[in-house]
């Protein structure tokens, strides 16, 4: 770990970027490479500072662009190290190129993903844009609600992509200023907790170990790709239990619990949203308020959208009656990423509920908890006429004419 410990709080009030730039701190990364980008900025300015400060004996590498840094941090990844990096929105998308890379050579980095729309037009508010950009670049993805889950997540990133099983790069995902810019209370590990928490970095094939001399990013073509891509999935697949493992862990250690799918009042629910980011507290929340009145809703996340936990989320909706999935980014002319996922887990089950596609929140717009209440009572409405009232997808919140698509 470092040698110069940081004299932490027992709680501490920070931001989802600090939460960041602490656990990258407490993990002791060997290499640091970013181009800063809203809302992910402070992330690496808060490393830079502690770097700056003594705080981290890593290296830290402003570079000229995110493809860059992205590109260091395979470089320092394959040589060894232990990397990672933060983005968000454009900077995510010049990097998907050496997302790909990365995932490809088994190499395991931590990227921050403080998540923001795309453009154009230029937005530098938050939707899931950037998250669903790269659900298929072979990174394993958390999400956090908050701040709390942010810095929770971050440090387990490093624990999961490290493990012997597993050795792929994470994505530790939150909602660009919900979560980035919101201080809210944080209770921290001491560093020495969270660094034997995480471990020592166990170098495998590295490029700088002149003993057992590797090659790394090589031509396959038809005769071995396919089988590469076939070990990577599987390598991707078998993390599922491996990520329950290290919840467990993280669970006997701070007493904070996190599942393969989050839920809220699922047990007996008729009703449910799933949903993904900061809006899962929202509805939870408006679920609470309807139960008064009666009405048995519920929430329910995914905790990973990659791999994607189709299996325990279907086992979750074998009750349910009519389900509103919210994807917070543009659809692009389909039905959202999230709405497919969740089709897809329960199309080979006994379930189905009314299924509902509800495009929110892009660029920023808030979500509020009498919208919510709202869309849980047009499920109710569902769940009562056993069908679909209206059209498969609607964009929730838009202004003038109320738009919807895709009627069976």
């Amino acid at each position: 770990m470092n040698r110069k410990e940081m004299e932490l709080n027992s709680v501490e009030v920070w931001d989802g970027n600090t939460c960041n730039a602490q656990a990258f701190r407490q993990a002791s990364v060997d290499v640091v490479a970013a181009y800063p980008i809203t809302p992910s900025t402070n992330t690496v300015e808060n490393y830079a500072t502690f770097h700056a400060n003594g705080y981290v004996d890593g290296e830290f590498i402003m570079v000229e662009s995110e493809h860059a840094a992205m590109s260091a941090c395979v470089g320092a990844a394959a040589a060894g190290g232990r990397v990672a990096t933060a983005t968000s929105s454009q900077g995510c998308a010049l990097m998907v190129e050496v997302l790909y890379q990365c995932a490809g050579m088994r190499l395991p980095a931590v990227l921050c993903l403080v998540n923001r729309a795309l453009a154009a037009p230029l937005n530098v508010n938050g939707d899931h844009s950037d998250m669903y950009l790269t659900r298929d670049a072979g990174w394993i993805q958390l999400d956090s609600f908050n701040a709390q889950e942010a810095y929770d997540l971050t440090l387990m990133s490093f624990k999961i992509g490290e493990h012997k099983d597993v050795r792929l790069p994470v994505i530790s995902n939150q909602d660009g200023f919900l979560t980035s810019h919101t201080a809210q209370t944080v209770r921290p590990l001491p560093d020495k907790v969270a660094y034997d928490f995480i471990g020592d970095y166990v170098q495998v094939n590295a490029m700088l170990d002149f003993s057992k001399p590797v090659t790394h990013g090589v031509q396959t073509e038809h005769d071995w790709h396919f089988e590469h891509k076939a070990k990577q999935h599987a390598a991707l697949q078998g993390a599922l239990p491996i990520v329950e493992e290290i919840f467990k862990e993280f669970k006997k250690l701070t007493g904070r619990e996190y599942n393969l799918v989050e839920t809220h009042k699922m047990d007996d629910a008729e009703v449910a949203i799933v949903c993904l980011g900061t809006t899962y507290e929202t509805a939870t929340i408006a679920a609470d308020e309807l139960r008064e009145q009666g009405i048995k809703a519920g929430v329910i996340a995914p905790r990973l959208f990659r791999p994607f936990p189709l299996v325990q989320l279907a086992q979750k909706l074998q009750n349910v009656k009519a389900l509103a999935c919210m994807d917070r980014s543009a659809p692009g002319g389909t039905v959202g990423a999230l709405y497919n996922e969740v089709a897809g887990a329960l199309f080979n089950t006994p379930a189905r509920p009314v299924l509902r596609n509800l495009i929110y929140g892009l660029g920023g717009r808030d979500i509020t908890v009498n919208e919510l209440k709202e869309i849980f009572t047009d499920l109710q409405n569902d769940a009562k006429n056993g069908k679909l009232t209206g059209k498969i997808q609607r964009l929730h919140g838009v202004r003038g004419p109320e738009l919807s698509f895709y009627e069976l």
